[in-house]
C-alpha cells in the first residue's frame, strides 16, 4: 500500500513506534528494580484524578529523574511503561492530593488532564500519559476480586493484580471496552449527529460500544440504526485510538447506507442530518458547523472522507475559519 494514503496517526496512537512494552520481562523482579535504579530511569506523575505533571515552562511532561523519585516519592509503588529512547520509564500515581499540590510546587510544575494535554505534548508524551492513564485507572478501579473478593496485590511491573486468597489466587488484567465510531456516506454525503449538550453547531460522527458476541462491522450496522434508523451495507475499516476516558478503544470505520432515510429513535441524539462536501465548507466558513476537535478520531474520518470525496483539506478550512 501507498504510505502517502495511509490515513495520519490519531492522537495517542502510534506509540510502538518509539516504546517497547517489555512484557516479557515484567515478572522478573530483580531486572525491573535494576531499571527502576537506572540513572537513565524516567518517571512519569499521574495525581488521583488522572492528570499530568507537565513542565511549568512548556508543553512537556515534567519526568522526574531516579534521584528526584527517591528523594520525594521513595517508597510509592511504580509501574513500568516500557523502555523508550533506550531508557525505562516509569508510572507513579500520588493519592493524596495534598501530598500532589507540595510536589507541583516543589517540581515547579502544573497539571493538566488528557483531554486538554492531548494536543499540546509531542505525539510520543501524549501517547505515554495515555498509556499511563488507562493503566493508572485500571489499578485504582481493580482492588478487590470479582470471584471472591478478596484484596489483590499489584504483580508483573503494575500490569497484573493477584487475588491474595490462597484458594483463589487469581490473575485479574487490564481491561479495554471496545466502541466502534463510525463515518456513514452515500452518493456524496455523510452522516453526521449531535448530542443535546455540545456546544451550538457541532456534529461528529457516531459511535458506541460493542456488545457481547458482536462483530464490529455489526456493531456498527447496530449503532447506525440504533442512533439515526439508517440502514448501513458496506463498512471499511479505518483506523483505531487508544481512549483512556477511562478505558476505551475506538475503532474507527467508513460505512456506506443503503438510503438517506433518517428515523430517530432512541433519543440519544438530539439531531442526525447528512451534509454534502460543501455544506460542511460553508457550515464551518460561517460558524454554523463545528467539528469534532482533533483530539479524536472522528475528525480524522471526517478530514478522510473530505480529502477522499472532495480533495478538501479539514485543517486548512478549520484554520481560514479560526478567528485571527
Amino acid at each position: 500500500m501507498d504510505r502517502a494514503k495511509l490515513p495520519p496517526p490519531n492522537t495517542f496512537a502510534g506509540l510502538s513506534l518509539v516504546l517497547n512494552r517489555v512484557a516479557e520481562s515484567r515478572d522478573e523482579s530483580v531486572w525491573i528494580v535494576e531499571q527502576a535504579r537506572s540513572p537513565e530511569a524516567r518517571y512519569l506523575l499521574l495525581d488521583a484524578t488522572g492528570e499530568a505533571f507537565l513542565r511549568r515552562d512548556g508543553d512537556a511532561l515534567r519526568w522526574l529523574d531516579v534521584n528526584e523519585r527517591e528523594q520525594w516519592l521513595g517508597g510509592l509503588h511504580a509501574s513500568l511503561l516500557g523502555i523508550a529512547y533506550e531508557r525505562p520509564h516509569f508510572l507513579l500515581v500520588v493519592d493524596d492530593p495534598a501530598r500532589s499540590g507540595e510536589l507541583e510546587v516543589a517540581l515547579d510544575a502544573r497539571r493538566m488532564n488528557l483531554r486538554s494535554a492531548g494536543l499540546q505534548l509531542a505525539a510520543d508524551e501524549a501517547g505515554l500519559f495515555a498509556y499511563a492513564k488507562g493503566l493508572s485507572h485500571w489499578q485504582r478501579e481493580t482492588r478487590y476480586c470479582a470471584h471472591c473478593g478478596a484484596p489483590l496485590l499489584l504483580v508483573a511491573a503494575g500490569h497484573r493484580a493477584q487475588c491474595t486468597n490462597p484458594d483463589c489466587a487469581r490473575l485479574h488484567f487490564p481491561r479495554t471496552d471496545a466502541a466502534v465510531i463510525m463515518l456513514v456516506e452515500h452518493d456524496g454525503a455523510c452522516l453526521l449527529g449531535r448530542q443535546a449538550g455540545w456546544p451550538p453547531g457541532r456534529y461528529s460522527t457516531l459511535a458506541g460500544f460493542i456488545e457481547p458476541g458482536e462483530a464490529l462491522e455489526d456493531a456498527v450496522r447496530r449503532e447506525v440504526a440504533e442512533e439515526a434508523g439508517v440502514i448501513v451495507g458496506e463498512v471499511r475499516y479505518h483506523s483505531s485510538q487508544p481512549w483512556p476516558m477511562p478505558a476505551s478503544l475506538m475503532v474507527g470505520f467508513i460505512a456506506t447506507a443503503v438510503s438517506r432515510q433518517i428515523v430517530m429513535r432512541d433519543h440519544e441524539l438530539e439531531d442526525a442530518r447528512w451534509f454534502t462536501p460543501q455544506q460542511l465548507v460553508d457550515g464551518i466558513a460561517d460558524g454554523s458547523f463545528l467539528p469534532s476537535t482533533r483530539l479524536s478520531v472522528s475528525y480524522q474520518l471526517l478530514a478522510h472522507w473530505l480529502q477522499q470525496c472532495a480533495g478538501l483539506d479539514l485543517d486548512a478550512l478549520v484554520a481560514d475559519a479560526t478567528p485571527r
